[in-house]
């Protein structure tokens, strides 16, 4: 019986290019997003490139009732899925007390709580299966306080503890967990965030989603388990254990801050 990857988040950005690089792989994929028109094309573009199947499923991750569904559909199905990729997020950014709270719910249900489900119902098939391997994507804004970003950061750090808190427990059953910490990257996030992004175009800290999802890809091959693209990313995820928590809360605050179209 042929086994799947599912990507959720898989219709743009770096949740588009992981299903091009798993696809190019031979990896049967099933995509998971809310825009039927992108994932049918995606789908049939896949599938004439790498001859791979690919399958697509429309779905609003921070709805819990079409998430149900969702989850409804693969424990009845015949497809058995031995890699889940949590791509999905969103992001709010400006003063937290401007927001609506139904953003801020939203960001939540999707960065949080779908996620968790997600590994716990597919991690629960992958162990009845005898083994398989989760990828989580977190941030490299997960290593410390976002102000101006404050529920994005706080949920991204949720993310990266979870999945290495998963990683110990879910050896005994012969799963993997690792966790994609990308930095800065050339995708609709900053658009999509409300995020100014003018003065990081041409940044050689900017990598593009196709150079993330090379690099994650090929740790994943070797189980790592925190997977941090790019040299600058990597020691801004170490500048933390340095620098005194009131430095860097004040930093993130001033550069989120002055990103903030909010």
């Amino acid at each position: 019986m042929p086994r799947y990857a599912l990507i959720t988040g898989a219709s743009s950005g770096i949740g588009l290019a992981l299903a091009e690089a798993l696809a190019r792989r031979g990896r049967s994929l099933i995509l998971v997003a809310r825009r039927r028109d992108a994932l049918d094309s995606i789908a049939c573009e896949l599938t004439q490139r790498f001859g791979v199947e690919v399958l697509f499923r429309v779905c609003d991750l921070s709805s819990p009732l079409q998430l149900t569904g969702l989850l409804l559909e693969l424990e009845q199905g015949e497809r058995q899925i031995d890699l889940l990729v949590n791509n999905a997020g969103i992001a709010t950014s400006g003063a937290f007390l401007a927001h609506e709270w139904a953003d801020e719910q939203q960001l939540l249900e999707l960065n949080v709580l779908a996620l968790t489900r997600l590994c716990h119902a597919l991690g629960n098939v992958m162990a009845t299966l005898g083994g398989g391997q989760i990828l989580n994507v977190a941030s490299g804004a997960a290593f410390q306080p976002g102000p101006w970003m404050s529920s994005y950061s706080a949920s991204k750090t949720y993310v990266l503890h979870l999945s290495e808190g998963l990683r110990e427990e879910f050896k005994a059953v012969g799963v993997k967990v690792s966790v994609l910490c990308p930095g800065p990257t050339r995708s609709a996030f900053f658009r999509n965030a409300r995020l100014d992004d003018s003065r990081l175009q041409g940044s050689k800290r900017l990598l593009s989603a196709e150079e993330v999802a090379l690099y994650a890809v090929k740790a994943l091959a070797k189980n790592r388990a925190i997977i941090i693209p790019g040299w600058r990313n990597r020691l801004a995820a170490w500048l933390p254990r340095l620098l005194p928590r009131l430095l860097m809360r004040r930093l993130a605050g001033r550069i989120n801050r002055s990103l903030s179209q909010g």
